[in-house]
């Protein structure tokens, strides 16, 4: 029977890039390493780079290490014996042994004790570990994948990671690139979002994004990434009454004291800025050169119709001039 890969899209070179890379990995039996930040999806990489492996029938077994305390990780990662703690009743089987003959995903591989990672070191070098309170080796074939958005190389130096570990995982490291490196993705993975919220709400018609709508979600900067787009889109297509989307809503809460945030909307008219009418000549020199900013950089927006690498070529600066400007004054614009 036929194995279904985990679902990955994109067009971009950067997307395409880490997929060429971690297509060529992936039948190597070897550790691997994914970097990104929150919602790039390192836990659907981990799962492409197992079935594109030679493990591919064999378990792929997940485990946020970050979501257990420190006292907990030991024994869900190598099980432990009847007895071994206050409230073991029996014998239970960790992930390694779970995970025997196939992949082991360690997520947030930097928040594991040192302690811990003496034994995941053994591991990785002999094969063999301990249950808790058990002298007994039990044998384990594991490819371990881990993955992080912290500094491990820092962490090392630190005393805080150790560096042999650091060394067996880092076989190859794979940087999943955010969203924001990715803008011809963003419309792309949009509408695959949308038909599909359309598809489970039992609507016929695939959803369709306006020109404003469509700019608004190529100009946010997506801190949380796909999971962040996605759940935008998905919002934008339940709340639309037609199947053209003309308002999306990157924070729902409501504005206010209190309630953690105000709406962001696509919207066809925005207010005029406050900075608008203020006289360049005679303002203090801070406040002017904050408003021509301002001015210059929502011109160059609309003009490029909020395509950020055509504004940035139309104000002379590089791209991630532009993004460290927008970043700046991305408040007081409305975005």
């Amino acid at each position: 029977m036929p194995v279904r890969l985990p679902e990955a899209l994109g067009q971009s070179d950067a997307f395409l890039s880490f997929r060429e890379r971690l297509s060529r990995v992936a039948p190597i039996e070897r550790p691997v390493l994914l970097l990104g930040e929150r919602g790039t999806g390192k836990e659907l990489a981990a799962a492409r780079l197992h079935y594109l492996s030679g493990r591919w029938q064999g378990p792929f077994v997940a485990l946020n290490c970050s979501a257990l305390s420190p006292s907990l990780i030991e024994s869900e990662l190598f099980g432990y014996e009847k007895g071994a703690f206050t409230g073991a009743e029996r014998r239970r089987t960790g992930r390694f042994e779970a995970a025997d003959g196939g992949t082991l995903f360690l997520d947030e591989v930097g928040s594991i004790p040192m302690e811990v990672q003496e034994k995941i070191l053994r591991v990785v070098e002999y094969g063999v570990f301990e249950r808790v309170g058990s002298p007994e080796a039990v044998e384990a074939d594991v490819r371990i994948i881990g993955a992080t958005n912290a500094d491990l190389p820092s962490l090392a130096v630190e005393g805080r990671f150790k560096r042999d570990l650091l060394d067996r995982l880092s076989f190859e490291v794979l940087v999943l690139p955010p969203l924001r490196d990715r803008r011809e993705d963003i419309l792309f993975l949009a509408g695959h979002f949308a038909a599909r919220m359309a598809y489970e709400l039992g609507r016929d018609e695939v959803p369709r994004f306006s020109t404003e709508a469509g700019a608004a979600l190529e100009a946010h900067p997506w801190p949380g990434n796909i999971r962040e787009l996605k759940n935008v889109v998905e919002r934008a297509v339940y709340r639309a009454d037609t199947d053209l989307i003309e308002e999306v809503v990157f924070d729902p809460f409501p504005a206010g004291p209190g309630t953690g945030g105000t709406p962001s909307k696509a919207s066809r008219s925005e207010p005029p800025p406050p900075e608008g009418n203020l006289d360049l000549w005679t303002a203090p020199l801070r406040e002017a050169v904050r408003s021509l900013e301002i001015r210059r950089l929502r011109r160059a927006l609309e003009e490029s119709r909020y395509n950020q690498m055509k504004a940035a070529r139309a104000l002379g600066l590089s791209y991630h001039q532009f993004r460290g400007l927008f970043r700046k004054h991305r408040a007081a614009m409305g975005r």
